[in-house]
């Protein structure tokens, strides 16, 4: 392995950065850009009261299902938890046995940017008047109102990336891309799970999107969609 190389032995050392209770970031939308294989390690481990920050709520027994039915989750931070066939969340919050807290898709993005940029908020229109607002300030700006959303940062995000060279600089597929950039300025801890390994400098400095100082771990994995 080159020196100073940021490649994980194999996903269970990767993941021996995650402690009972963490943020955790998952990268993806519905199946496309998501660590399939990170999360399925997660689901191996004895590990419990985590928060799951995600797209979605999960739509089978694998992947965030799996992690679901370990017991593992306490908490979800999402946009859409009743995905297709998401009946272990479904089963799980109607029991309740796990927190939701619901998120607006474009305020979920922008709250994990604003982490990552260093920011301290932002005002927002969408969720005004609606349970989103409770509890939340509410700001009046040119005679208009608007809610005050905070950001959202993570203990360690779990990442889906194309090409990682071993600085851990990172490409995406198409829409792949979604999340997993803006989650990876906005954790202390980023692992990430990469189809191929390039060689140092040969992806062209124009078209990294996540350079390596955001990327702290990652392994090789082909598993699921990119």
């Amino acid at each position: 392995m080159e020196v100073g190389s940021k490649k994980a032995l194999d996903i269970p050392s990767a993941l021996g950065a995650v402690k009972d209770g963490d943020v955790i970031f998952f990268g993806g939308f519905g199946s496309n850009g998501n660590p399939s294989a990170l999360i399925e390690g997660l689901s191996k481990t004895n590990l419990k009261n985590l928060t799951v920050v995600n797209n979605g709520g999960g739509s089978d027994d694998s992947g965030l299902g799996s992690l679901l039915e370990s017991g593992a989750i306490a908490k979800i931070i999402c946009s859409f938890p009743y995905e297709r066939d998401s009946v272990i969340f479904r089963d799980l919050f109607q029991a309740g046995k796990i927190e939701l807290e619901l998120v607006p898709q474009g305020t979920l993005a922008e709250r994990i940017r604003n982490a990552g940029a260093g920011l301290g908020g932002f005002l927002t229109k969408t969720g005004l008047g609606t349970e989103v607002a409770q509890g939340k300030q509410e700001i009046e700006v040119g005679g208009e109102l608007y809610i005050l959303e905070k950001p959202l940062r993570a203990d360690v995000a779990l990442l889906r990336a194309d090409t990682v060279d071993t600085r851990g600089n990172l490409t995406y597929r198409g829409s792949a891309r979604n999340f997993n950039p803006v989650m990876a300025m906005a954790a202390r801890h980023t692992i990430v799970q990469a189809s191929k390994e390039v060689a140092l400098g040969e992806t062209e400095p124009g078209v990294i999107v996540t350079p390596g100082i955001y990327v702290d771990q990652y392994v090789i994995s082909g598993g699921g969609s990119i």
